[in-house]
């Protein structure tokens, strides 16, 4: 079976804070020049995209650079509902914690897909109040060598919306973008802003492909599970 685990580009669509609106609108008509073509204008981390190491670090691999394959995974879900707005995520939430428990990690997953429950608040500010991945949880990614993927803006926290729609940020929240470089010091991919997660088995291959972008530091993708009956 397949499913579709894709934000919708669309004009107007929900966009990290500070990021480029995006515009999606007709260039040539049916009516006018016999065929269509439209415009789109977006930023490299519109809806569902993938990260590259550029995005948060300078001298890191740029989207062209990361060999296509990287972007077909094995995945796992992990459901780490409920969480309350911002909350952090730490390791203990991860399959295979420390190597203990009774289902350790596959050593065949690469991705692991941490359905937060976050994907209902698409389109308000609430969306920006998604919990986060700490510090711990990421360098237990980046030591398990597996990426993730998020049903959120990412593994950081979002600046918080107007007062009057959103929580504040928690004193305890860290500031730049630590899970971001954990995972991508090490070219672990991070997949962003999935939906449609819910009813999807324990496991799935999910395919991510990116636009191959010229010195790219990201790239909107077409996410799209698979997995037997």
């Amino acid at each position: 079976m397949f499913r579709d685990l894709s934000r919708p580009i669309e004009t107007g669509m929900p966009t990290y804070p500070g990021d480029p609106d995006v515009t999606l609108a007709p260039d040539a008509t049916h009516e006018t020049d016999g065929y269509a073509t439209s415009e789109l204008r977006t930023g490299t981390h519109a809806g569902t995209h993938v990260d590259a190491p550029r995005h948060t670090l300078s001298e890191g691999a740029t989207i062209d650079q990361v060999g296509v394959g990287r972007f077909a995974f094995d995945a796992q879900l992990v459901d780490c509902r409920p969480l309350a707005p911002r909350e952090a995520i730490g390791p203990g939430a991860l399959p295979g914690q420390n190597g203990l428990d009774a289902d350790p990690l596959d050593p065949a997953v690469d991705l692991l897909v941490l359905r937060t429950g976050w994907a209902s608040h698409w389109g308000s500010d609430r969306y920006r109040d998604h919990p986060y991945l700490t510090a711990a949880a990421a360098e237990r990614c980046r030591e398990l060598g597996v990426g993730v993927g998020l049903d959120s803006f990412g593994p950081d926290p979002t600046p918080p919306g107007p007062a009057a729609e959103t929580g504040p940020a928690r004193d305890d929240e860290p500031d730049g973008t630590p899970a971001h470089d954990a995972l991508l010091n090490d070219s672990l991919p991070i997949v962003e802003n999935l939906c449609e997660l819910d009813g999807l088995p324990e496991r799935f291959r999910l395919y991510a492909f990116p636009l191959r972008l010229r010195d790219g530091d990201g790239s909107p993708v077409r996410a799209v599970a698979e997995w037997k009956e």
